[in-house]
């Protein structure tokens, strides 16, 4: 787990690198990135949601009797 003192070291390596101009245009472009993903994970989950109620119930398909192929195998002497 990253601690405070972590972060603090982060962010400053972020604002020498970038400036301090550049800083929030990154973090802008970051957050709608987030709010993309988001968006489309939440539509995929919708969408999988509406197939499975979409689905018609189904009655498990009933055991039939066996066969005489299907019978057990009698021993020859």
């Amino acid at each position: 787990m990253i601690g405070w003192p972590e972060i603090v070291g982060i962010l400053v390596v972020v604002l020498v690198l970038f400036g301090a101009k550049k800083v929030p245009e990154l973090a802008r472009g970051l957050g709608q990135g987030i709010k993309e993903f988001k968006k489309a994970t939440r539509d995929v989950q919708d969408e999988i949601e509406r197939a499975v109620e979409d689905e018609p119930r189904r009655a498990p398909p009933e055991p039939r009797p066996p066969t005489s192929d299907q019978s057990t195998p009698v021993a020859r002497l």
